[in-house]
């Protein structure tokens, strides 16, 4: 069996996508309910030395569309801008990657195979090939922000699970 670039990569970024979206939903209707400050979830770290629940979000956008940008241009480098600071700029963070990620023709995906692809970050140069770049390294850190906002959320008490997580699964019709 073949599969397509397109098909290991935009497919799952929008389903995972689509889930952060609903629980950003689920946080912030938590917080009403609970009377909490939205920055209780939204400044919220794991531990002491990770970043932030927003910043958590603001990396799947990222290391999704983020990274077909950089594939585009052949140079990745981290977005070092600060991430959005509440509930309804996160969602429209999210909500904008998914329209740009529905926008992307597959055929242009596929055509990166064997693309030179540059990660930079200060002195730290990384050279993939487009399609290793994005299944080594860019796909992998979309799932750690994403199970990390997931993290963030169940430590916070939002009433959530796996199924919250992994939405809607592509299954046969």
């Amino acid at each position: 069996m073949t599969i397509s670039l397109y098909a290991a990569t935009i497919p799952t970024y929008q389903q995972i996508l689509e889930s952060i979206s609903r629980l950003l939903g689920k946080a912030e209707a938590f917080c009403t309910e609970r009377d909490m400050a939205p920055d209780d979830i939204i400044q919220a770290c794991l531990y002491e030395d990770m970043l932030p629940f927003a910043y958590q979000v603001k990396s799947c956008a990222v290391h999704s569309i983020g990274a077909i940008e950089g594939v585009r241009k052949g140079i990745f480098s981290p977005d070092v801008t600060p991430p959005p600071e509440t509930f309804s700029a996160l969602k429209a963070r999210i909500d904008e990657t998914r329209a740009k990620l529905e926008a992307i023709d597959p055929a242009e995906i596929d055509g990166f195979v064997g693309q030179d692809m540059r990660f930079s970050m200060g002195q730290r140069q990384m050279d993939f090939t487009a399609e290793n770049f994005l299944l080594s390294f860019s796909q992998p850190n979309f799932y750690f922000h994403a199970t990390t906002t997931y993290d963030i959320l169940r430590w916070k008490g939002v009433p959530i699970g796996k199924r919250d997580y992994l939405g809607r699964p592509r299954i046969k019709a």
